[in-house]
């Protein structure tokens, strides 16, 4: 089995809001509203969308009459999963259950190492006495 770290986005709809700064804060709180106390080692933050002029990243929020879309990303690491696409299964089964009627995609999925310097830490302690 292996490990994956799964990275999601959202599109998430904030109303009434004047700045972008405002629809962030606004959108982050919903979000860490429905998945916490349950899921919170789920990871948010705010997208990035790059200018397809000059390729700067910048923030992903559109605001137009007082409503923003705010691109949102969702991290978590998935365990013993049988490959990436059940890692990603996992992962928007996991958050979507939260977040219901938000749309996720998945962005990104990378394997990664189980760290065992916990038990090497405590290896090494218990040799040592």
């Amino acid at each position: 089995m292996k490990n994956f770290h799964v990275v999601l986005e959202a599109a998430w709809l904030v109303r009434d809001v004047k700045t972008a700064d405002d629809a962030i804060g606004v959108a982050i709180s919903e979000a860490g509203k429905r998945l916490n106390p349950k899921l919170d080692f789920v990871e948010v933050d705010v997208g990035t969308t790059s200018c397809p002029l000059c390729g700067e990243p910048f923030s992903s929020v559109f605001i137009a009459a007082n409503t923003a879309l705010v691109g949102l990303i969702f991290e978590m690491k998935v365990f013993d999963a049988e490959s990436a696409e059940h890692a990603e299964r996992i992962a928007k089964s996991v958050i979507g259950k939260s977040l219901r009627d938000i749309p996720l995609t998945v962005v990104e999925v990378t394997e990664f190492e189980r760290s065992t310097e916990k038990g090497e830490q405590q290896h090494k302690s218990k040799t040592e006495k």
